[in-house]
Order: structure tokens, then C-alpha cells, then sequence
């Protein structure tokens, strides 16, 4: 008799960290690298920063189109952070799911959370800024937001920092290719989870 492990389905996994820790330079070099991975682009109300592409960065929309996918209920999860609303689609995040992907979601931590309530088994992994000084270079070196906005995202950073104990998995990002590599030895640790996967036995003499 022999045996075989099987996923039909994928995971969630879930990237979090302050403005400006991350997240979305680490999702990208992830998706590079695994070609089992997919991503969700999230839907925006805020206006698109710098070069960011609509579909390919976030889906940009009205803050009346974003209600009305609130009122639809096609969020898989919502919030407003910094003065803006973010959402995932649900459609498109079960949609990877069912086709074996496993689904990269670079979010706030509220976001991270409440996916967390709807989908026990999404994977968490914070990722945690060296310093606030080194938070608040990055933030400047992106030449996008304004002084007031900065200092809004500084402090909130201060808030979301205390949230890093709710999520399964923290890395500091001193390096990011170092970090990139440990969240890459996370994943495929969680893939042979047996919150992932189940085992099948097959009779050969059947």
C-alpha cells in the first residue's frame, strides 16, 4: 500500500508590517521566485502614488463604487487605514484558492486580522521594521506622501507594532534578501503542515 500527501486546496498567507516596513517590496520578490504563488490585488479607494499601475498595484475606485462592494458583501475582508478604504475581493481570492495557489496578501494589520477570523488556517507573518528611524528613511525616500502624512504613518506604525504577538510568525528586516529567503523557508514549512494537507492511501491491489 502506499501513500501520497494531498493539498486541494491553497493557503493564504498573509504579509504584514507599518508603512514603509515591506511588505509589498517583499510580495513581489516572493511571486518572482515561486511560481506556485498568486497574488490578490486589493481595491483602493485612496488615488493611485507615483508610478503605481490600476489592476496591477491595487484597483482604484470611487469611495462610492468601494460601498457599494461593502453593501455586496464581496469583501473577503475591509478597513480603513490612514484615511482610505482597503478591501479583497473575495471572488478572486477563492478562485486562486480552488485552483491549488496559494494566495499572497500584503495587508494591514486589521486586514490580516480579520482574514485571520474568516480563514483560521491563513498563515500571518509580520514583518518587523530594524527601527523607527529606519521606518521613517524609508518612508521620506519614496518622495510620495506629504510631511503631515508621514508623521500619520509614523504614528500608527507605534499602534500596528503592538499587534505582532496575534501573528504566527514575525521577521525582522534588517536585509531584505535575508528576509525574503526566511519567508520562503516559512511557506514551505507550511506547506507540510497537516493544517494543509491530508494523506491518501492507495491499495495496489486493487
Amino acid at each position: 500500500m502506499e501513500f501520497s500527501l494531498v493539498n486541494n486546496k491553497g493557503m493564504l498567507i498573509i504579509l504584514s508590517s507599518p508603512s514603509g516596513g515591506g511588505k509589498s517590496s517583499v510580495a513581489k520578490a516572493l511571486l518572482n521566485a515561486d511560481t506556485n504563488l498568486s497574488y490578490s490585488v486589493s481595491y483602493t479607494s485612496r488615488p493611485p502614488r507615483g508610478d503605481e499601475v490600476n489592476g496591477k498595484d491595487y484597483v482604484f475606485v470611487s469611495e462610492e463604487d468601494f460601498f457599494i462592494k461593502i453593501h455586496e458583501a464581496a469583501f473577503y475582508e475591509w478597513a480603513k487605514v490612514h484615511d482610505n478604504y482597503y478591501g479583497t475581493l473575495r471572488e478572486t481570492v477563492d478562485k486562486q484558492l480552488d485552483s491549488g495557489k496559494d494566495v499572497v496578501l500584503d495587508l494591514d494589520v486589521v486586514g490580516g486580522l480579520n482574514i485571520k477570523k474568516a480563514n483560521p488556517d491563513a498563515v500571518l507573518i509580520y514583518i518587523v521594521p530594524p527601527s523607527f528611524e529606519v521606518l521613517e528613511a524609508r518612508l521620506r525616500n519614496r518622495q510620495t506622501d506629504s510631511e503631515e502624512e508621514i508623521q500619520k504613518r509614523l504614528t500608527n506604525a507605534k499602534s500596528e507594532l503592538n499587534f505582532v504577538g496575534k501573528y504566527d510568525y514575525a521577521v525582522l528586516n534588517l536585509d531584505l534578501d535575508e528576509t525574503i529567503v526566511s519567508i520562503r523557508r516559512i511557506i514551505e514549512s507550511e506547506r507540510h503542515s497537516t493544517k494543509h494537507i491530508h494523506m491518501l492511501s492507495i491499495d495496489n491491489n486493487a
